[in-house]
């Protein structure tokens, strides 16, 4: 079974939140909310892939997804729905524009227009910065094919505009997903 149009996903460990953690050996529930997106699972293992599509995508890979693909959500009379990328049983479209990288080989390669940036801890300095990160900077870690051609590589310290921080978590570590258009300044 193919689509024409859109990639054919499961959600990764079959889960559709990612609402639980591990302390000290048991698994608890974090967050009972289903409208909290930051408890929404984001990775995708593609079926399919669309029909006449040459990329580099393949059956297996994974995807980094947007929060809503595998959310549900309550109708006007307060039915529990699933979303428009619903396709059935465990089974969900996504198109091009509703996933933002995709693991290839054990690598991650950013897509489309879409950049992933790792914040940095505050530089040291003579103005006091009540938080943890420096703001609108840090360290590229997953650039675009368009911000490659510019120059700007995995490691490049850069900076970014105001709001355009979109928090995921890659790999263990909290990065910002971000459109190419975003980044400002290489530093």
């Amino acid at each position: 079974m193919k689509s024409p149009f859109y990639f054919i996903v499961k959600p990764m460990e079959g889960k559709r939140y990612s609402n639980t953690g591990d302390f000290g050996g048991v698994e608890l529930i974090v967050s009972t909310s289903e409208e909290d997106f930051k408890f929404s699972n984001r990775y995708a293992k593609v079926i399919e892939t669309p029909i006449g599509y040459t990329g580099p995508i393949e059956p297996g890979d994974t995807l980094i997804v947007h929060h809503n693909v595998f959310k549900f959500y309550n109708d006007m009379y307060g039915r529990r729905k699933s979303g428009m990328s619903f396709f059935k049983e465990d089974l969900f479209f996504v198109d091009f524009e509703q996933f933002y990288m995709y693991k290839k080989d054990g690598d991650w390669v950013a897509n489309g227009r879409f950049c992933f940036v790792e914040p940095i801890e505050t530089i040291d300095s003579f103005i006091y910065k009540p938080f943890s990160e420096e703001p609108l900077m840090g360290t590229m870690r997953y650039p675009s094919e368009y911000l490659k051609s510019q120059g700007i590589n995995s490691g490049d310290l850069i900076s970014f505009e105001p709001d355009s921080e979109y928090e995921f978590t890659i790999n263990d570590k909290k990065m910002y997903r971000m459109l190419e258009q975003n980044i400002k300044i290489l530093l």
